[in-house]
């Protein structure tokens, strides 16, 4: 397989991972818009979003009024993309 388009197939994946974390950040403030997740755009994103933000919230209970799910959730993919563009990187250099 060509180096090239290997290296362009791992980009794409991490702009994948990229645009998810922009629209989990519009959907965590779609929350404090009220009404804002009823219409169709949020449902979306609740579809979208929800199966991933439920995996947090079965572990870490809301503190009061403040769901810190969310950012614990935030963090993690943000940890998982530079894990995962370190790996990438990392076998594009064994490849060289």
């Amino acid at each position: 397989m060509d180096i090239g388009l290997l290296a362009n197939i791992f980009n794409f994946i991490l702009f994948l991972v990229q645009i998810y974390y922009y629209g989990m950040i519009v959907y965590f403030v779609m929350s404090w818009i009220p009404n804002a997740r009823e219409n169709k755009f949020g449902q979306f994103l609740s579809k979208l979003y929800e199966p991933f933000l439920e995996q947090f919230r079965k572990v870490i209970p809301p503190i009061g009024m403040i769901d810190i799910s969310s950012i614990v959730a935030i963090v993690v993919l943000v940890l998982f993309r530079s894990g995962l563009a370190s790996i990438f990187n990392l076998i594009l250099t064994k490849l060289m």
